[in-house]
């Protein structure tokens, strides 16, 4: 492509970002085992109706407990790989392939939003599982490009919370942001033998669940942002940081009238909620 075609098709696609009237929602995804992005259960049947609620973005960008890095990253290729980043599971699981395209252009303009740090266009991701698992059920036609960005990992959460409000804009170029992580995530703790028990959680796992669900409703984003504070419940919930700022990034970009809403709000194998929320 020469470089005109290519300022034509970057023109063409800004100027259709621009057409977007009204805010896109914002999503925080409880992702859970990678399972969930080849069956059909009660998780994946939410994501795939949650795609028909929203409006149809002009591209999806990701920020995944899964890309945790020193600095901050963005992808900027044309077609990201997909990438199976865990281990002892199903040969089937291996073999998805979710050849949504990437927009090198948009990250680019991404990137150019953010002031606090340098943001890094990278070439050598892609998509792992905290994207496409969701993503596959909610855009099988892997028609939309998806973007991730990273979470610098030398960073506190207060940090994240306000790298995210400078990527607001995107919001209104129809662009959903779609945080992937877990609220409650303790893999050591898992009741593995209580796994299939529908809702299954330990006492302390249901009861910071709801203190989060109660501070995510009432715009409590401070005492989110210092979970640290929030007692002994909160450092079983987040043993390490990474599935729970994929969260704090989604409150970054809340207006403050946005509504929310919570779906999939449910416990598994007794230390991991698949608590969900819907912003605007």
């Amino acid at each position: 492509m020469s470089s005109i075609d290519t300022l034509s098709s970057f023109k063409k696609f800004t100027d259709n970002l621009n057409q977007q009237q009204h805010l896109m929602p914002v999503l925080f995804v409880g992702h859970g085992s990678p399972m969930n992005g080849i069956e059909d259960n009660e998780f994946s049947r939410t994501w795939t109706a949650m795609a028909k609620q929203i409006p149809v973005p002009k591209a999806v960008l990701v920020i995944s407990a899964h890309w945790f890095t020193k600095g901050t990253h963005i992808t900027a290729m044309d077609f990201p790989k997909t990438i199976h980043d865990f281990g002892g599971f199903p040969k089937e699981l291996y073999e998805v392939q979710y050849p949504a395209p990437g927009n090198p252009l948009l990250a680019k303009e991404a990137a150019d939003l953010i002031h606090s740090t340098n943001v890094d266009l990278a070439h050598d991701w892609g998509l792992d599982h905290g994207a496409w698992t969701i993503i596959r059920h909610m855009y099988p036609e892997a028609n939309i490009p998806v973007l991730q960005l990273s979470i610098d990992h030398t960073k506190d959460a207060k940090f994240h919370y306000e790298l995210a409000k400078e990527i607001f804009s995107l919001r209104k170029k129809g662009v959903l942001i779609l945080g992937s992580g877990n609220i409650v995530h303790n893999l050591r703790m898992m009741a593995w033998d209580k796994l299939y028990e529908p809702n299954y959680g330990y006492d302390w796992a249901l009861e910071i669940n709801n203190t989060f669900k109660e501070l995510i409703a009432n715009d409590g984003h401070d005492k989110l942002i210092r979970y640290q504070d929030l007692g002994k419940e909160a450092m079983l919930a987040i043993p390490t940081p990474e599935h729970y700022l994929p969260l704090i990034y989604s409150l970054g970009l809340k207006e403050k009238n946005d509504p929310v809403s919570f779906f999939n709000d449910k416990a598994v194998g007794g230390s991991l909620t698949m608590t969900s929320v819907k912003i605007g």
